[in-house]
């Protein structure tokens, strides 16, 4: 509406000249000979003794001249008038900045609609989004650090991570395995090697993000978990996780075992003669056994440090930290097919999901995480 009354007003000023063609030109003719006889100082100071002019511009070389209302009198549009050019120059100018105009109303008319639509698609995606359960996608440059490996939240709100290599391996136990942890693996060769983290894990973020559909608790990662030992829930949990992260999750069978050592008990010192593996250590001494583990896991939505993440953990355990969950048993669908399932229900990346699941796999029973509407009926 403004670019369209200003394109009008100058369209009329234009006209308005050529309309009073020769009371312009006598005014152009006037000043012009004042100016030039008198200079423009002069010249201002008799102005105002003409009710044609209301003001000069030395610096312009121009006046603004008051033409005739239909009356005759001199209260008709104040015009702008360049004393170099001619009445039909003067008057080309409005039509010219009457055409600029139009441009920029084109341009503007375009870039408004393009806005607009780019707005109510945005709200539309937003209203999808929070109808569904989905989670507004977070851009960023790095994962956060425990990403890089396999990871879970345990009985107590302990970290507990397990390598998804060999070079992975050699991490967790030579930088993340400390004092006061202890090392899991389970009784498979070649499965990860785990550390359950004493002082390092998780707490309720006391101000999650805003726009966080209902049903995603928000945590924040901590170093200050102040106990002093495991709970036997966390311990079997542990076992568990370190069962369901190794090649028993793709053997077919549906149970296994695992133990748990303190840090000091994992080395790689080969006795004379043996040849450690890079990702393999030498346990030593007695070992806490863990047997009969289930095969099974839990998938929950959580935030973490503001991040909207999915977690693998022990299907109980998920169950008490998040309201939207899944249940995961061993099958024989790609771990890619089920990420880009789960990835449209819950709006997270295919690659953030597909390293959480250990591998072929089956969802067992939804808890809220494909249907949100589920954990509100339960």
């Amino acid at each position: 509406q403004g670019f369209s009354d200003k394109i009008r007003r100058q369209q009329e000023y234009g006209h308005a000249i050529h309309n009073n063609w020769s009371h312009v030109e006598e005014l152009l003719t006037q000043v012009n000979d004042e100016v030039e006889s008198n200079g423009w100082e002069v010249a201002l100071s008799r102005f105002k003794d003409i009710p044609w002019i209301e003001s000069g511009d030395p610096a312009k070389s121009s006046i603004v001249a008051i033409l005739p209302d239909e009356n005759g009198a001199a209260e008709g549009a104040k015009v702008t008038l360049f004393l170099s050019m001619s009445v039909h120059q003067n008057a080309q100018q409005y039509f010219e900045t009457a055409n600029k105009h139009k441009d920029k109303s084109k341009g503007a008319e375009v870039a408004l609609n393009e806005t607009e639509n780019l707005l109510q698609r945005a709200q539309k995606k937003e209203s999808k989004r929070k109808e569904t359960g989905q989670v507004a996608r977070v851009k960023r440059t790095k994962r956060l650090w425990f990403e890089n490996h396999r990871w879970t939240i345990l009985d107590g709100m302990h970290l507990l991570i397990g390598g998804r290599d060999a070079k992975g391996n050699d991490t967790i136990v030579k930088k993340h395995l400390k004092g006061d942890d202890r090392y899991v693996h389970a009784d498979l060769h070649g499965a990860p090697s785990c550390a359950m983290k004493l002082q390092t894990g998780f707490a309720v973020d006391p101000n999650p993000p805003a726009n966080l559909p209902p049903g995603v608790t928000a945590y924040r990662l901590s170093d200050n978990i102040e106990v002093a030992d495991f709970s036997d829930t966390a311990r079997q949990q542990a076992a568990t996780m370190a069962l369901c992260w190794s090649r028993g999750w793709s053997g077919g069978g549906g149970a296994g075992t695992a133990f748990i050592v303190k840090p000091g008990q994992v080395s790689k010192q080969a006795e004379s003669g043996e040849y450690v593996a890079k990702g393999a250590f030498i346990v030593r001494g007695a070992r806490t056994w863990f047997k009969d583990l289930r095969l099974k896991l839990g998938l929950g939505l959580v935030c973490i440090n503001g991040i909207p993440l999915l977690m693998a953990g022990t299907h109980v355990q998920v169950a008490a930290l998040c309201d939207r969950w899944v249940e995961l048993i061993p099958g024989r669908s790609k771990r890619e097919r089920i990420a880009s399932r789960l990835s449209k229900v819950t709006g997270l990346a295919v690659d953030d999901i597909v390293p959480v699941i250990p591998g072929t796999s089956e969802l067992a029973a939804d808890h809220g995480l494909i249907n949100p509407h589920n954990h509100e009926e339960e």
